[in-house]
């Protein structure tokens, strides 16, 4: 037991800030090893304590946002967030269960097959159920290795399921004779060899020249974001370091950096800001809500200034922060964070591409951006990314830093330049092959002035996202369930014949 919680309290470490790769098949190597000795209840346990190490530690930030910003107590905030982390430790349960379940045969099998399978799996519902929460997903901690080569083919599943392997090799060479050690070493280098490869390959190309862009970190403190007074201070201080840069083709204002619905400063600020910038030729993205009377509908949205003005409406609401789900069983939520209910409405899945500096761009809001397969929509046609976000709710913690590595890995799995402007940070440029070109510092007013290269083209991770990383892994579960029900039928077939032992 104390081997599972050792390695879900490592697991952490390999993702942003710290950034130890390596952790992470090592985390799940040891993982592995428990597993392959256990019954299914028992590997279930052992997951379990996994995933409290894992969760305890690396979403711990859930317990800042709900104690230095939500309004609660120490002791509230300290039992929700352990009810968070307890939640989310079932699903390494459920991989632990049905990996052994699942599993039988050599021990190459189990841990090449059944468990990275059971894992990516398991993964895979942790992002869909209730709305859907994909954090720490494995693959993520991968953005810096050979293995992100695989992200535009397979998406961050598949990096997740070949580190998954990796693990299961690791694992093999440490219990295997020295022929299943050769085997197993041998097998970790064609991983890495060939993740190394496919990391050169160029699946998209630039789509025209170079354009200047700039972001905007307002640095505007969460307790202070929403003051009546504060309201035209900050939506002043926007406007004046938006005037700072007429020589940026595109400007992006923070999500919901104007405090205040669109409708109450669109003639004050907005019309005019709108004028100048098409007199300079320049198109502005801000960040504000949005109110719809027909239908009494509110949105977090992102409105295009300039040209084409268009709206954009956040489609994958957060959870307590824009609705709240379960709303007969979990209102009492509402009443311990003592913070009010927006109620947001949720846009269409489908909505017209926002046009700004010349292309079309995909648009995502907050926490819209860890989400692989919904970055997909509106390609290939959209020529780059745009993330707005306000982090500000989790202060100095791993958040900010854990969001910021998840926004490079849907540059990379789409082959397209990602534009994140923030509250507080992590603002920044990544180009198409994920890797950051500008950075601002956190929490520092800051206007980040930087090239982005609009690109054409598909990486196949586009064309088809998560369906074949995950079908296969499910495939691998639900083959080897079957063997292994099959073999046991058979077994207990022959005990039931006369004169069976």
């Amino acid at each position: 037991m104390l081997l599972a919680l050792t390695g879900g309290i490592l697991l952490p470490f390999a993702f942003a800030p710290f950034g130890y790769a390596l952790v992470a098949p090592l985390s799940l190597a040891l993982l592995f090893r428990v597993w392959l000795n256990a019954s299914p209840s028992k590997a279930a346990l052992y997951g379990y304590l996994f995933g409290l190490g894992q969760f305890g530690i690396g979403v711990s930030w859930v317990f800042v946002s709900m104690y230095e910003y939500g309004g609660s107590d120490v002791f509230s905030a300290a039992g929700l967030t352990a009810l968070f982390v307890a939640y989310l430790a079932l699903f390494p349960a459920l991989a632990g269960w049905l990996g052994v379940k699942a599993g039988g045969g050599s021990i190459l099998v189990r841990t090449l097959l059944v468990f990275p399978a059971a894992w990516v799996v398991t993964e895979w519902l942790r992002g869909w159920l209730f709305s859907g929460f994909p954090w720490l997903q494995i693959g993520y901690s991968q953005t810096d290795t050979g293995l992100r080569g695989i992200a535009p083919v397979f998406g961050v599943f598949g990096v997740g399921w070949l580190l998954a392997v990796l693990a299961g090799l690791l694992l093999s060479a440490w219990l295997l004779d020295r022929r299943g050690r050769r085997f197993a070493l041998l097998g970790a280098a064609v991983v890495l060899v060939g993740s190394t490869q496919f990391a050169k390959v160029q699946w998209t190309h630039p789509a025209g020249d170079p354009i200047q862009v700039t972001l905007l970190q307002g640095n505007v403190s969460q307790d202070q974001k929403w003051r009546p007074e504060a309201k035209t201070t900050t939506v002043q201080m926007y406007v004046d370091m938006t005037r700072q840069h007429w020589d940026s083709r595109l400007i992006i204002w923070p999500e919901t950096a104007v405090p205040a619905f669109y409708q109450q400063v669109a003639e004050s600020f907005l019309a005019p800001l709108e004028a100048e910038a098409r007199q300079h030729g320049v198109d502005v993205l801000v960040g504000v809500p949005y109110y719809e009377a027909q239908g009494n509908r509110y949105y977090n949205a992102l409105v295009t200034l300039g040209a084409k003005p268009g709206r954009y409406f956040k489609r994958h609401l957060v959870p307590f922060g824009e609705f709240l789900p379960l709303r007969p069983v979990l209102a009492f939520v509402l009443d311990i964070l003592q913070i009010p209910l927006a109620d947001f409405t949720a846009g269409a899945h489908r909505q017209t591409l926002l046009q700004a500096a010349g292309y079309p761009l995909i648009a995502s809001i907050c926490y819209e951006d860890i989400f692989g397969q919904e970055s997909l929509t509106g390609l290939p046609e959209g020529a780059y990314l745009v993330n707005v976000t306000n982090d500000a709710w989790f202060g100095d913690s791993f958040a900010p830093h854990q969001h910021w590595q998840k926004a490079r890995m849907r540059a990379l799995e789409t082959g397209r330049y990602m534009l994140r402007a923030t509250n507080t940070g992590v603002t920044g440029i990544i180009d198409a092959g994920g890797r950051p070109v500008a950075v601002a510092p956190m929490f520092e007013r800051e206007a980040l002035t930087g090239m982005m290269q609009p690109m054409a083209g598909a990486t196949p991770y586009a064309l088809w996202g998560d369906w074949p990383a995950v079908g296969l892994c499910a495939g691998i579960v639900g083959i080897c369930f079957a063997r292994r029900r099959r073999n046991v039928s058979s077994h207990q077939g022959r005990q039931a014949e006369p004169g069976g032992n």
